[in-house]
């Protein structure tokens, strides 16, 4: 293959979601992305922790051959961060409503300094089988009642009484594991800030973009403003999948 076919090659765009989600938060825009014939996967992030999470997505983009844009929806923020770090086909990385974090972060850090973010208050601790013996360690999801407002406020109540009956937990440990080395220090950035964010916040995922050195777009609506407004999300995503391209 000549130089100038490998520029043509339309990278895989893998879209990694975040806590209390799974991978069909990312339906609107996948319909999107395939009608523009892109090759996307959208792993199930399995919420035990960055380390853990960040592993599991870095072997299956060790599987992918060829180029990939790599996307992630708030938790997931951190876990392509993570993930990416080692993995020499990643071209780029887009953030949705997500965290940038820094190596030796936390994001139970990032998100006590958060001013928008309401999610802590909002969240219902629960126990889940860790080993032998009985051993269990700790897991959060949102109090059914406040999901609407600390996660998508802009959905209509009977999407939003859906999610909070389907809703996946997530480790305690998302919040504790330490960050390594971000993949964003070496590799061009891509941000969706939604200014209504009260999940990670609005403030912290803007100044996380911007200290990546992000391409950001701000955009009015919740948490999951990929399912709100999945066009807006879809084009930042074509905008980092054409500039990837010329890079290439």
């Amino acid at each position: 293959m000549n130089a100038t076919e490998q520029t043509d090659v339309k990278p895989t765009i893998v879209l990694v979601h975040g806590a209390f989600a799974d991978a069909s938060s990312w339906n609107g825009v996948i319909e999107r992305l395939q009608q523009q014939g892109y090759t996307v996967i959208a792993p199930p992030n399995p919420l035990r922790g960055v380390t853990a999470d960040s592993a599991y997505i870095a072997s299956l983009l060790s599987q992918i051959d060829g180029p990939v844009l790599l996307g992630g929806h708030s938790y997931g923020g951190a876990v392509i961060s993570n993930a990416a770090t080692g993995a020499a086909n990643v071209a780029g990385l887009v953030f949705v409503a997500a965290f940038a974090p820094d190596e030796g972060e936390t994001l139970g850090d990032i998100e006590n300094g958060s001013k928008d973010s309401v999610l802590n208050a909002a969240l219902i601790q629960y126990n889940y089988p860790a080993g032998p013996g009985g051993a269990t360690a700790v897991e959060f999801a949102i109090n059914p009642a406040q999901i609407r407002e600390a996660f998508a406020a802009d959905l209509p109540p009977e999407v939003t009484a859906l999610m909070a009956a389907t809703q996946r937990p997530v480790a305690a440990a998302a919040f504790t594991d330490v960050c390594g080395p971000p993949a964003w220090k070496k590799l061009p950035s891509w941000a969706v800030v939604a200014t209504g964010d009260k999940a990670a916040g609005a403030d912290v995922v803007r100044a996380e973009a911007q200290r990546a050195g992000a391409d950001i777009v701000e955009v009015e609506g919740s948490h999951v403003i990929m399912i709100s407004q999945p066009q807006v999300v879809t084009d930042h995503i074509l905008k980092a999948v054409r500039a990837v391209g010329s890079r290439r």
